[in-house]
């Protein structure tokens, strides 16, 4: 049995004899002397090989990178002058008596210290990766996330209940995972996009304080940093408002960070409705690192000789705004065309800007080829509202709501991001969480002329807004609360709707009769008979949060097997072609045009 970890040796260990397990890092042969570099998910410690032990030396000679190896031998203090501080054992090095090939490795297809590797590389020779300090790291890390979480809702009274992962397809946004039934020809189990229907029937049931740490599936269009698989903390609870759900989950993210990174959150976390966080900052998750801000100008434009600023003024459903840059003024023409470029890829047909040379001069200390198209009055209004400040520049954005606040949103982010905004202030470091609440019960679809629910059609809507449901939806709040770090959502949830008569008018409102409702959800509505409690939860993202932990660049640094953006496991080869017996047997035949082509 091994003494400890490898990487755990110390001065603790001087003079003693320990046994250690790990692979063989590096090897290096000093002038008759061999020093290996012996790796476990603890760490590094060295061992010496002496000549003089010559069963040992002999085997040592015959180590490679990766061989897996036991060692025998004692502790000892490193030479003068050859500490190792970044090591936690460098102040030691272990002078073998006895050492055992378990197994040889070929030769690696990578150095695991090699920093400057393909993704492609990294995920075909997933175990190799693994290998990797950061990766170990990064996985140990996500125990420890987890296992927080864990005593964080046990000490609350929260359970951990399964709930299947065969399950049937209901819409919830996403494509689902199917999976066909060999026993019952023709049909489909789905796998779950989350446990949001059986955790609600679990609340009828009674278990009024559940959660899960669980795997969930959507078949989702490509994205950067999006899993076909993902982890969800999925929570529920019973009895409690909006603001004690918030409470107790807030509570837990603290605590996480706190007892995982040393990171003490704000206390309590500011609360942001989704009007004004669209206001301010074009999107349901700002980042709050970012100190810039939107600033409305629809009112003042109306009658600018501008058309780009009074069309946009003047329509429904678009706005003006302007985006305040602290000293931007000293932005160089080509860094504002850059921008310019920047916000089309969002929809916008220019980029508007003013360069405040000196605010005291009105007009006259203001640069810009539209000044001359915009009145007096709606450029005092404009200085007064934005708090321009010599030497600083302001960008504007004009045009339909959703295109302003994807653009200058993105902007927004761009410079405060930017090696500018970081050194002039306008990005703070650390971490800064809030709630986005009073989300809007539906979004409309124009293409379709229908309304779609904005989180799910089981969300209550805020108490009063019921009659909203039938005489104008659009302005229905829900009770959805969105958690968001940094600009990203790690958590999101609401209170559920309980009664009948409140869900019938949701289902309206979507324009699911009642047989559709019954035939998608019957299972759910015929529980909710039984007496259903006001229930609520939320949902959090594992995966994302270890992620912004790790500061790592992609979801997929903090899962052991991901998949690619192609939604391929580059390991296993999957997904892979089966042959013509199980697809017989699950009563599938494949069209002609599926059938992948021979390899050659």
């Amino acid at each position: 049995m091994r003494t400890c970890y490898t990487g755990e040796v110390s001065r603790n260990h001087l003079d003693q004899t320990v046994t250690l397990f790990g692979w063989v890092h590096r090897r290096r042969d000093h002038g008759g002397v061999i020093f290996i570099d012996l790796r476990d998910r603890a760490g590094l410690a060295q061992v010496v090989f002496d000549p003089e032990n010559a069963a040992a030396f002999d085997v040592a000679e015959r180590l490679r990178n990766e061989f897996c190896i036991k060692i025998v031998g004692r502790v000892r203090n490193r030479p003068d002058g050859t500490v190792n501080t970044d090591l936690a054992s460098g102040e030691i090095e272990i002078l073998c008596d006895g050492v055992e090939i378990l197994n040889a490795s070929v030769t690696p297809a990578f150095q695991l210290d090699d920093e400057n590797l393909s993704e492609t590389t990294r995920l075909t020779h997933r175990v190799l990766d693994l290998r990797r300090n950061q990766m170990q790291k990064n996985l140990t890390l996500r125990y420890r996330v987890s296992m927080a979480i864990r005593q964080y809702l046990d000490q609350l009274g929260f359970i951990d209940i399964e709930t299947p992962m065969l399950t049937k397809s209901t819409p919830e946004g996403a494509r689902d995972y199917l999976v066909p039934s060999r026993v019952n020809a023709g049909e489909f189990f789905a796998l779950p996009q989350s446990p949001q229907l059986f955790k609600q029937m679990l609340m009828v049931a009674g278990f009024d304080r559940y959660y899960q740490i669980v795997k969930c599936f959507r078949d989702e269009d490509l994205r950067a940093d999006r899993q076909p698989e993902f982890t969800q903390i999925d929570c529920e609870t019973s009895f409690l408002n909006e603001e004690e759900i918030r409470t107790i989950f807030e509570g837990m993210i603290r605590d996480v960070f706190q007892s995982t990174q040393g990171v003490a959150l704000a206390n309590p976390f500011p609360i942001m409705t989704y009007a004004q966080a669209m206001r301010l900052y074009g999107s349901d998750k700002p980042d709050l690192r970012v100190t810039m801000a939107f600033t409305d100008l629809s009112d003042v434009m109306q009658d600018v000789d501008f058309k780009v600023f009074s069309q946009a003024a003047q329509s429904p459903g678009s706005r003006v705004v302007a985006l305040r840059v602290p000293k931007g003024a000293a932005l160089t023409r080509s860094e504002i065309d850059s921008y310019t470029k920047f916000v089309a890829i969002y929809g916008a047909k220019g980029l508007a800007w003013i360069k405040v040379n000196e605010v005291a001069k009105g007009r006259d200390g203001l640069q810009s080829p539209i000044v001359k198209n915009i009145h007096d009055a709606a450029l005092t209004a404009m200085l007064e509202r934005t708090g321009a400040q010599d030497g600083d520049l302001l960008f504007f954005g004009a045009d339909r709501s959703k295109v302003v606040n994807d653009a200058i949103g993105a902007l927004r982010l761009k410079i405060g991001h930017s090696e500018f905004g970081q050194a002039n202030g306008l990005m703070q470091p650390g971490w800064k969480p809030l709630w986005v609440v009073d989300f809007p019960m539906f979004e409309y679809d124009e293409e379709a002329g229908t309304f779609t629910a904005a989180h799910h059609p089981f969300t209550s809507p805020k108490d009063g807004h019921e009659d909203l449901l039938a005489t104008n939806p659009i302005e229905a709040l829900s009770k959805a609360y969105d958690m968001v770090l940094n600009g990203s959502e790690i958590g999101g949830g609401s209170v559920r709707i309980h009664r009948e008569e409140v869900q019938s008018k949701v289902f309206r409102a979507l324009k699911i009769d009642e047989q559709e409702a019954q035939l998608k959800f019957g299972f759910l509505l015929d529980a909710l008979q039984y007496g259903a409690p006001p229930h609520g939860g939320i949902a959090f993202g594992l995966d994302r949060i270890v992620t912004m932990m790790t500061g790592a660049e992609s979801i997929r640094d903090v899962i052991a097997f991901p998949k690619t953006q192609r939604a391929q496991c580059l390991l296993t080869q999957a997904p892979s072609a089966v042959d013509e017996k199980q697809l017989k047997e699950l009563h599938i035949r494949l069209r002609q045009s599926d059938v992948p082509a021979p390899q050659p």
